[in-house]
C-alpha cells in the first residue's frame, strides 16, 4: 500500500481513504459480519497439530483490506504463469515418453526416476488432449523492488479456489461501493473456464460428459472447497465407494443405476487413487481406475504423475525447461535455489544455514521447512545432520523478504508478510484467474503463509486500468 517514502501508492488511494476514515468500532462490526458469514456458510479449514489430540476445524482468517495489483503488473504475471505451465506440461509429457530433456543432459535422470511422485505406470500413456496439468497454483512473491518471483509450483491438486471466490463475494457485498468504484477485473467467468477445461478432457470429445469430483471425504482439511467447487460447477461430489469399475470403464452409482463417468477431477493423492495400481490398503480410491484410464475411457485431472514437476528440486530446473521446450527466456524467475546433491552447493549451504531457507523436496503446506534467520541453534544443527545424511531430500533457497500488506488488527492497520497463489486452468485454452489468492502470515514477522500453518487470506483485486 505504501511506497518507500511512506506515500500511498496511487492504486491504493481509494482503499486507504476508506479504511483510514472508518472508526475502530465500525471496522470491528465489519470483521464480525465477515466472520459470521464464514461460520454460517461453513467456510472452514482443518488444522492438524502434534500438540492437539483432535484436528481443529476453524474459519480461515480473512482480512478485509484487499490486495490491489495494477493492470500492467498483472499482465506480466499472467504471461509468466501461462509460459511456465506450458513448459511444465511439456516436461511431464516428455519424461513419460521420449525423455529428451534427460537424454540431452538438461536434468539428471536420477532426479526423475528417484522422485517420490514419479509414476512408472504413466510411461507411454497418452492423456486426453495432452493436458497433464488441468489446474495449477503457482506461488509468487514480490520483492522490495517490485519484482515477482516464483516460490513454488503446485501441480497435483492445489487448494484455495473456494477462498478466492467466496472472498470476492464477501467483499463485493460488504464493501459494495468501494468495489464498484475500483474497476476490478471480474472473476465470474473463471468457474466456467474451470468447467470447460474439465469438459475438454472427455474421451472421444463427448459433448455432455459426466464429470465427478473425487474427494477423500468430510474429514479432509479442504472438504469445504470440494463441496463448493462441485456445487458451483454442477458436477457430482463423490467418494471412492460411489464409483465402480466394470468392463474397463468407471461408473457412478446413483438412483438411476450405473452411469458412465467421463472425467474425474480428483482431490486425492496418486498414492490412494487405485489400490490395484498404487497403495493396496487405500480405501479412498477406485479399484481398477488405472485400467479404465489406460483404456482411454476416463480422464483424470490432474493426471497421475504430475507431482514429479512440483517437486522442489525439479523446481530449480523450470527456467531450463522453458528455454528447452519453448525456446524462450523465463518471464518469471525462480528464487535462487541450491541443489544439495552438488557438493559445492551443499558445502555452502551447510556453512550458511542460519541465512537460508531449507525445504524438504516432497512436502508442501509449510511442513519440513527450516527458516534459518528465525531458527534456533538446535533446529539448525538438526537440519545440518539431515542434509548430510540425505542431501537429495532437501533444497535450500535464498531468504527473500516477502512483501508486506496491511491487515486490520484491533481496529488498526498492521503489516504482515504475504504471497500470491496464481491459479491457472488448462484445457483447449489456458486461463489465469484474475488476481488469484493472496495468502497472509497472520503472525507478526512470520514468513509462513500456509493455511495449514495458521495463515489467512485476502481478496486480490486486479484493476482494469
Amino acid at each position: 500500500m505504501y511506497d518507500k517514502d511512506s506515500s500511498v501508492r496511487p492504486h491504493y488511494g481509494a482503499i486507504h481513504r476508506l479504511f483510514g476514515a472508518m472508526k475502530p468500532a465500525e471496522l470491528a462490526l465489519r470483521q464480525q459480519a465477515i466472520n459470521q458469514r464464514m461460520l454460517e456458510e461453513g467456510i472452514t479449514f482443518t488444522l492438524y497439530s502434534e500438540s492437539q489430540r483432535e484436528p481443529l476445524e476453524r474459519t480461515i482468517p480473512f482480512d478485509f483490506i484487499p490486495r490491489v495489483i495494477p493492470k500492467h503488473e498483472w499482465e506480466l504475471i499472467e504471461r509468466g504463469v501461462k509460459q511456465r505451465i506450458k513448459a511444465l506440461n511439456a516436461f511431464i509429457h516428455d519424461i513419460y515418453h521420449k525423455g529428451s530433456i534427460v537424454t540431452d543432459g538438461v536434468i539428471p535422470r536420477r532426479m526423475i526416476v528417484s522422485n517420490t511422485y514419479f509414476r512408472p505406470e504413466m510411461a507411454g500413456l497418452d492423456v486426453p488432449g495432452g493436458v497433464y496439468i488441468t489446474a495449477s497454483g503457482i506461488d509468487l512473491i514480490r520483492d522490495e523492488k517490485g519484482r515477482y518471483f516464483v516460490l513454488e509450483d503446485n501441480l497435483r491438486s492445489p487448494s484455495g479456489f473456494s477462498y478466492l471466490f467466496k472472498g470476492r463475494t464477501l467483499m463485493s457485498e460488504l464493501f459494495h461501493d468501494l468495489y464498484l468504484a475500483s474497476s476490478v477485473q471480474s472473476i465470474d467467468r473463471s468457474l466456467n473456464c474451470f468447467l470447460s477445461s474439465l469438459r475438454s478432457l472427455a474421451p472421444n470429445g463427448k459433448s455432455d460428459p459426466l464429470i465427478v469430483l473425487l474427494t477423500p471425504g468430510a474429514y479432509n482439511s479442504a472438504y469445504y472447497e470440494h463441496t463448493f467447487l462441485a456445487q458451483q460447477m454442477g458436477i457430482h461430489l463423490v467418494e471412492g465407494r460411489d464409483l465402480v469399475y466394470k468392463d474397463h470403464k468407471i461408473y457412478l452409482r446413483d438412483l438411476r443405476g450405473l452411469r458412465q463417468v467421463d472425467v474425474i477431477y480428483r482431490r486425492i493423492d496418486d498414492h490412494f487413487l487405485d489400490p490395484l495400481s498404487f497403495h493396496p490398503d487405500s480405501l479412498l480410491g477406485v479399484p481398477g481406475l488405472m485400467n479404465a484410464y489406460r483404456a482411454g475411457n476416463v480422464a483424470i485431472a490432474n493426471a497421475p504423475g504430475t507431482g514429479v514437476a512440483d517437486d522442489k528440486a525439479v523446481y530449480a530446473y523450470v527456467p531450463d525447461m522453458i528455454r528447452y521446450y519453448l525456446k524462450e527466456e523465463p518471464i518469471l524467475h525462480n528464487v535462487p535455489t541450491y541443489i544439495l546433491t552438488r557438493k559445492e552447493e551443499r558445502d555452502y549451504v551447510l556453512e550458511h544455514l542460519s541465512e537460508l531457507v531449507v525445504k524438504e523436496t516432497s512436502l508442501s503446506g509449510g511442513y519440513g521447512m527450516l527458516i534459518g534467520p528465525s531458527a534456533s541453534p538446535k533446529e539448525i544443527a538438526a537440519f545440518a545432520e539431515a542434509i548430510r545424511r540425505e542431501p537429495s531430500r532437501y533444497i535450500a533457497q535464498t531468504t527473500m523478504k516477502l512483501s508486506q500488506a496491511p491487515v486490520m488488527m484491533d481496529g488498526a492497520m498492521s503489516p504482515r508478510h504475504i504471497d500470491l497463489r496464481a491459479f491457472a486452468l488448462m484445457g483447449n485454452e489456458s486461463h489465469v484467474i484474475p488476481g488469484g489468492l493472496t495468502r497472509v502470515a497472520m503472525q507478526k514477522g512470520s514468513l509462513v503463509v500456509n493455511s495449514s500453518q495458521g495463515g489467512g487470506v485476502k481478496d486480490t483485486w486486479v484493476l482494469n486500468r
